[in-house]
C-alpha cells in the first residue's frame, strides 16, 4: 500500500506494477496538485522517469538548463557556472526545468495503462499498524466518512513533509539548523523574456532572489522574506525582470524552506518516502530528485521480499539524503549570503570564493554520492553510465537492453558463473560502438543492481 499519490508515490506504484506487485495507492485529494512546485531534476532523475516508461514524454515538457549564474545586488553577474546541455553520462541533460502538474500528468497516464493498481482518492489515513511481515491501515473517506482497515504486506509512507504515517509510527524529525521563509511565485509572461536559460541567484542579503525560465513562457521568482515579512503585492518586486512585458501570476506561496530528516525510515513493514523522510532547502534542486531516489532503491527490494535488502533501504538512502540536504545548506549560505549581520561582509568576497575550481562542483553537483559499503572496487557503490548500445539491432539506452532486473557486464572472457548475477551480457564492440561503456569496464567484469548502482566488480 502507497500513502501519497504525488510523484514520489505514484513513481513507487508504477515500478510496483512493472514488477507485477499490486498496490493499493491512497491519496487525501482525487486529482493531483494543480499549481507548481518542484522545477528542477538531474540526469540521474530522468533516467528513472525511462525505467517509469516516461522518459521521452517528460523530454517534452521540459527544457535542458543551462547552469547557475550568481548575480550581485544590481542583477550584475559576479560568476556563470555553465552545464553542458547535451547528453550526458546517464543518457540526459544534466539540468532539466519543468512545471511539476506536467510530470503528474504524465505520472497518472503511466499508471492508467498499468494492471494492478487501485487508486482511492479522497481518503484520510487515520491509523497505520506493523508486524514483522505484514501491516494494517486504516483510512476514512473524505466523502461519507465510512473507514475502512486493510492489510498491506508493506505501507509507503509518501505523504509530504506533514505526513500522517511519520506521526502514526512515532518518527520524529531531526533539525538539521536550517530555516528561512521565500516568497514563491509562478508567472505566465506575454512575450519572451530573452532570460539567459539557466538559474538566477541574486546574492543579495537585503533580499536573496531565485529566477529561471520554465518553459516557453513560464517563469519562477523566489525571494526570501525577512522575519515578521509578509508580501501582499508582488508586481514590484519581479519589476526588474519584466522590461516592458506583461506577467500572469499563476501563484504565489509562501514557504519556509527547512532541513530535516527523520530519525528513523522504518517501523517494521511501514517505510517513509520523499518529504515524509526528509526536506531540504532548494539551492541545488534536488528535493524531488531526492524522493523519486528513495522509490527507486526500495521498490525492487521490496519485490524481492529479501528482508536484508529491506534493512538496507534507509543504510543507503539516508546519508545520500543527508549529505545532498548538507551540500543544499552550504550552497544557500554560499549565494544568498545568510542574513546576519556579517552577511554584507560575506558578500564582498563572494566574488572572489566562487572562482575557486573546486566550488564550481559544488554549485553545479547532482550526482549521488556513492554507497560506501557495496565493495571495495572504486566503482561498486556508484551509479553505473548510461550510453546508447545496440540492442537486438537497434540503438536504444542501456538500460532498456539490461531490462528491469540484475544484470552481469562482461568483455572477452565469460565471467565464472558464480560472479554471474541476472542477466549476462557480453560487451564488445558491435554492443557498444562508441566504447564509452568498454572504457568504463576497464576489462573488469561488473554486476549491476536493478537500479544500476555497481553490486560489485571483478
Amino acid at each position: 500500500m502507497i500513502v501519497g499519490a504525488g510523484p514520489v508515490g505514484a513513481a513507487a506504484a508504477i515500478l510496483l506494477a512493472q514488477r507485477g506487485v499490486p498496490c493499493l495507492l491512497l491519496d487525501r485529494y482525487a486529482e493531483p496538485y494543480p499549481l507548481p512546485r518542484a522545477v528542477h531534476v538531474d540526469d540521474e532523475v530522468v533516467r528513472i522517469l525511462q525505467e517509469l516508461g516516461v522518459a521521452d514524454e517528460f523530454l517534452q515538457v521540459s527544457r535542458p538548463g543551462l547552469g547557475l549564474r550568481l548575480l550581485d545586488g544590481r542583477h550584475r553577474v559576479m560568476a556563470e557556472f555553465r552545464r553542458d546541455t547535451a547528453t550526458g553520462p546517464h543518457g540526459y541533460p544534466q539540468a532539466n526545468m519543468f512545471d511539476q502538474p506536467d510530470l503528474e500528468r504524465l505520472l497518472r497516464a503511466r499508471l492508467a495503462t498499468l494492471d494492478g493498481v487501485e487508486f482511492v482518492g479522497g481518503a484520510e489515513v487515520v491509523g497505520v499498524s506493523s508486524a514483522v511481515s505484514s501491516a494494517h491501515v486504516t483510512y476514512r473517506l473524505r466523502r461519507n466518512g465510512e473507514e475502512r482497515t486493510v492489510p498491506a504486506a508493506a505501507v509507503l509512507g509518501c505523504d509530504g513533509a506533514n505526513s500522517t504515517v511519520r506521526g502514526l509510527i512515532g518518527a520524529t524529525l531531526e533539525d538539521l539548523r536550517f530555516e528561512e521563509r521565500w516568497l514563491v511565485v509562478d508567472g505566465v509572461c506575454d512575450r519572451d523574456l530573452g532570460a539567459w536559460g539557466g538559474v538566477h541567484q541574486v546574492c543579495d542579503p537585503r533580499r536573496a532572489a531565485t529566477f529561471m525560465q520554465l518553459g516557453s513562457l513560464r517563469y519562477r521568482w523566489e525571494f526570501r522574506l525577512r522575519p515578521g515579512e509578509s508580501i501582499v503585492d508582488v508586481q514590484p518586486l519581479v519589476a526588474p525582470w519584466l522590461g516592458d512585458a506583461a506577467v500572469r501570476i499563476v501563484r504565489r506561496a509562501e514557504y519556509t524552506f527547512r532541513a530535516r530528516v527523520a530519525d528513523r525510515w522504518r517501523s517494521g513493514r511501514v517505510f517513509l518516502l520523499g518529504d515524509a523522510a526528509h526536506q531540504t532547502p532548494p539551492f541545488i534542486g534536488q528535493g524531488l530528485g531526492a524522493g523519486l531516489r528513495d522509490a527507486y532503491n526500495l521498490v525492487w527490494k521490496l519485490a524481492s521480499d529479501d528482508e536484508r535488502l529491506l534493512d538496507s533501504y534507509e543504510r543507503e538512502r539516508k546519508p545520500h539524503a543527508r549529505a545532498q540536504i548538507r551540500l543544499a545548506i552550504v550552497a544557500g549560505w554560499a549565494m544568498t549570503g545568510g542574513q546576519d549581520r556579517a552577511a554584507a561582509v560575506r558578500r564582498v568576497v563572494l566574488g572572489a570564493i566562487w572562482r575557486v575550481p573546486g566550488l564550481k562542483g559544488l554549485a553545479l553537483r547532482s550526482t549521488s554520492p556513492p554507497l560506501d559499503h557495496v565493495g571495495r572496487d572504486r566503482r561498486a557503490g556508484r551509479l553505473a553510465p548510461q550510453p546508447t548500445v545496440v540492442w537486438e539491432g537497434r540503438e536504444v539506452r542501456l538500460d532498456d537492453a539490461l531490462g528491469p532486473g540484475w544484470a552481469t557486464l562482461f568483455g572477452a572472457r565469460p565471467p565464472a558463473p558464480h560472479l554471474v548475477r541476472g542477466r549476462p551480457i557480453r560487451v564488445t564492440p558491435e554492443f557498444d560502438p562508441s566504447g564509452a561503456l568498454r572504457r568504463w569496464m576497464r576489462g573488469r567484469t561488473i554486476v549491476l543492481r536493478p537500479d544500476r548502482v555497481v553490486h560489485a566488480a571483478h
